[in-house]
């Protein structure tokens, strides 16, 4: 069969496409008919249509059953994929017709120990929100921006990217940025130190694709400080293990889940250094039902914060 002259549209239906894979799949008429609950006859002519409108063949006679043409097998691939895609889209929407859905969220290392999981669980909790199912991104603030404007997740929880106009910020956490150092360093009877101590020791810092490995470039530069940078890590857990074995120093946010019985924290001398935390949404973007949900509810949590400041 050779294709027609002039391109006249392709009308298939999903009808046609799912007697397709149940051909292919059986490679015998009468079987896949008897899946489908539908006359043997019938299933021959939908076939049939399907090929004139593709203008090749699907199947070829084997002995008593079929099999597939070279363009079957390539047209098999497309229409499983696309069989897959409408099977998930319409479980989309049967959980949102239900209240619920999926949300998709990003967020950076120093939350997935307790913030994230606490903040989900406390959404969860909520009678209405019973079937709403999460899916969870680990990774540094650039990958997730990147995975936002691809429209792989719904919310983002990470540091500020400076003049992204397409992107909103919500501040959610607001921590001091401290030094921390080994027990039995030189430093370790100080409560608080001066910044430029970071000149003096080893510094175990943030990797540099990282936004807090940016943000250290950009406070050495407006400081004048040139460290020695001993190693660069993705996250504050793995700095606090090289720091307690007596690495090096670093500088790095206040968090609670930092061991004071293996490292001493000191505040940072004649200056105040803030380390912010993020919930970013792409502007003027539409969110289902679920996702728009949980991201009001994040904002409601930051409007009473902020109230109770």
């Amino acid at each position: 069969m050779h294709r027609t002259e002039g391109y006249r549209g392709v009308a298939m239906t999903l009808n046609q496409l799912r007697y397709f894979l149940a051909v292919a799949e059986h490679e015998n008429y009468r079987r896949a008919a008897e899946k489908l609950y539908i006359s043997q006859p019938s299933l021959s002519r939908s076939i049939s249509s399907l090929e004139a409108e593709l203008g090749v063949l699907l199947f070829d006679k084997s002995g008593r059953g079929i099999e597939l043409t070279k363009e079957g097998r390539l047209f098999l691939i497309h229409a499983e994929r696309i069989i897959r895609e409408c099977d998930v889209a319409l479980n989309r929407m049967q959980e949102i017709a239900k209240g619920g859905g999926q949300v998709d969220i990003g967020y950076v290392y120093p939350l997935a120990n307790h913030y994230i999981p606490h903040l989900v669980r406390s959404f969860l909790k909520q009678e209405e929100n019973e079937g709403i199912s999460f899916n969870f991104y680990q990774g540094h603030t650039p990958a997730i921006i990147a995975k936002l404007k691809m429209g792989e997740l719904d919310v983002g929880f990470g540091g500020h990217i400076p003049d992204d106009e397409d992107l909103d910020f919500y501040p959610i956490i607001k921590e001091e940025l401290v030094i921390i150092t080994p027990k039995g360093h030189p430093l370790d009877s100080q409560d608080s130190i001066s910044i430029n101590e970071l000149n003096n020791y080893p510094l175990i810092s943030y990797e540099r694709g990282a936004w807090m490995g940016k943000y250290m470039v950009r406070l050495c530069a407006k400081l004048s400080l040139s460290p020695d940078v001993a190693f660069e890590c993705p996250d504050e857990h793995s700095i606090h293990a090289l720091v307690s074995e007596g690495f090096g120093i670093a500088l790095v946010p206040n968090i609670d889940e930092l061991d004071e019985g293996k490292i001493t924290l000191h505040r940072v001398k004649d200056l105040e250094l803030y380390h912010h935390t993020y919930m970013i949404c792409m502007k003027n973007h539409f969110l289902m039902p679920a996702a728009k949900h949980f991201k009001e509810y994040v904002e409601a949590g930051c409007i009473k914060e902020k109230e109770e400041e």
